[in-house]
Formats: structure tokens, C-alpha cells, sequence
């Protein structure tokens, strides 16, 4: 429940798996349309997507023919791409084959001349097919769907004033296609160096002092929705740290705190349980990395 009224969905992994699946990959081609139109932002930050009143959304970027906009309905269950001319195409949203999705997409893009031309691979999934070729999956159930983005909808607001509470630099609320999460970040404003033998996407991802909060539905190594927070580099200590909130705590496998979803969504007032895990698991990752304390005080 919550103390706002507005209620938080259930989402049970198992159940939801398979649409699961198939909405990231949608999510992928969808956020390819940014990668390809955007120009390069640190931490890569021109690749993502952002929660809608609808779904999830390109927000406008610049094409040959001006500005374009793409977003994933997840109340109507459409991709809709809106030109600044006013012209409109929808690619419907159902239970089909990612490659018809693929195909119909590209030619939505096409009938308005949006010349763009997007990567066809899958990326941060095990086993990618290309999308052209993916006939593999190919379930849409719009109720799990529309749940998915309820869900978003509910807890944005939370990471968007963890997010305005902090005097540093910090991302927007932004959700990443490749791993299918919510998230935003702090940084300390330290440069630091990214993993040893990190690929491209961790180089660019790593290279100054962050703490990350944020939010996946679940995968195949942990297989239900949960919240997230971690720092890199990771202190001295972390792992052996009592954020005091119930049923919060560090997971080895996944060199992370962890709450699980259903615990936010079943206590008295869900806000205020994920603001206090946000706070403590940054307070816990900030005191041992030695951040300034000015960057969380009120001006």
C-alpha cells in the first residue's frame, strides 16, 4: 500500500517472465533511436530512456527531418513516434515475434523520412538475437505490461527528489534499456579509474566516483524485482555494513545492497521505506569513501 493512495502494483517475476523478455528487447530497439540521433553524453547518458504519464520515452532529439520524439505506451500498448510537424506513426504492441516488431518500427521511421539507421543487435541479454532474425520471443501480456509501467510510475518520484536533494552533480532519473533498470547517480566530482580489463561500456560508465541507486523487475540471477545501491569504487568495508532498514542488506553474488520490491510495496508507507534505504545505503557508501558531507546539505 502506500500513504500517498497510489497504489504499488505486484509484480511476481515467474509470472511475467516471458512479456518480460520481450518488453526489453522493444525497449532496446526503441532507446537505439536515442543512441543513433543523440549526440555523446558522459556516463552515457544520451542512450537512455525516461518515465512517461504513458510508458517510457526517447524524450525529442534531433533527426534530418528536425525533431522527433518515440514512446513506448504502455497504457494503450503502442510505440507512437511524433514528428515537431505534427505527423504520427504507431507500431501496435502485442504478442508477435521481436523481428515483425523490428520490421513494422523501421518502417514507421521510414513513412515520416526519419533517415536513421538503427544496430540491430541485443545487447546485456544472455544468448542475443539479432533482432531481425528473433523469433524467439514473442509474448505480450498487456496487464503485466501496464503494471511494469505503473510500477515506475510510483517510485520515480522517490529517486526524483533523492535525486534533488544533493548539491554535486547527479543524473537525471533514467531508465537503462540494456539492463532493463531505473536509476540515478550521484558523483563525488573525483575522477577515478573504470574496472581493470572493463569494456567500453564500463570505461565510459566508471570513470568518476559515483553512488547508484536504482531498480530492476528481475532477471535470471535474481529473479524478482528488487532496489539496488552500490558505490564505485566499492569502499573498504561495504559489505559488512547494517544499513538499518528491515530486510535491507548486501548481497555477495551481486556486489550490492538489496531490498526486494515486495518489502517496499508491503510496508506502511513504500516512499518512505525506499527514501530510507537510498539514504542510508548512500550514508554508508559516502562516510567510508570519504565524500564531502557539504554535498547532502540543505543551502
Amino acid at each position: 500500500m502506500s500513504t500517498s493512495g497510489t497504489e504499488w502494483p505486484a509484480l511476481p517475476y515467474a509470472e511475467w517472465v516471458d512479456t518480460l523478455d520481450t518488453l526489453h528487447l522493444v525497449l532496446q530497439i526503441v532507446g537505439k533511436v536515442r543512441v543513433a540521433l543523440s549526440p555523446r553524453e558522459p556516463e552515457w547518458a544520451h542512450i537512455t530512456l525516461y518515465v512517461t504519464a504513458r510508458g517510457l520515452t526517447t524524450g525529442p532529439v534531433r533527426s534530418n527531418i528536425g525533431i522527433v520524439d518515440v514512446e513506448a505506451d504502455l497504457l494503450h500498448h503502442e510505440v507512437v513516434v511524433r514528428t515537431a510537424d505534427g505527423e504520427v506513426e504507431n507500431v501496435p504492441l502485442r504478442a508477435r515475434p521481436v523481428a515483425e516488431f523490428w520490421t513494422d518500427f523501421n518502417a514507421a521511421l521510414r513513412k515520416l523520412g526519419i533517415d536513421v539507421e538503427l544496430s540491430p543487435e541485443a545487447q546485456e541479454v544472455p544468448d542475443p538475437i539479432p533482432f531481425p532474425d528473433d523469433t524467439t520471443h514473442a509474448s505480450y501480456d498487456p496487464d503485466a505490461a501496464s503494471r511494469f509501467w505503473r510500477a515506475l510510475t510510483v517510485m520515480e518520484p522517490v529517486f526524483a527528489q533523492y535525486r534533488a536533494d544533493y548539491q554535486g552533480k547527479a543524473s537525471r532519473v533514467q531508465f537503462f534499456w540494456g539492463s532493463a533498470d531505473l536509476a540515478t547517480t550521484r558523483f563525488s566530482g573525483e575522477p577515478c579509474t573504470p574496472p581493470v580489463g572493463a569494456g567500453l561500456l564500463d570505461r565510459v560508465a566508471y570513470d568518476y566516483e559515483q553512488i547508484n541507486v536504482g531498480w530492476w523487475p528481475g532477471n535470471a540471477s535474481y529473479p524478482k524485482a528488487a532496489f539496488y545501491a552500490y558505490a564505485y569504487p566499492k569502499p573498504d568495508g561495504i559489505d559488512t555494513a547494517d544499513l538499518g532498514v528491515a530486510d535491507a542488506g548486501w548481497n555477495a553474488d551481486l556486489g550490492e545492497f538489496i531490498l526486494d520490491y515486495d518489502v517496499v510495496r508491503d510496508s506502511p508507507s513504500p516512499e518512505a521505506t525506499l527514501r530510507a534505504f537510498f539514504d542510508a545505503a548512500y550514508e554508508a557508501c559516502a562516510t567510508r569513501s570519504h565524500w564531502d558531507p557539504r554535498l547532502t546539505q540543505t543551502p
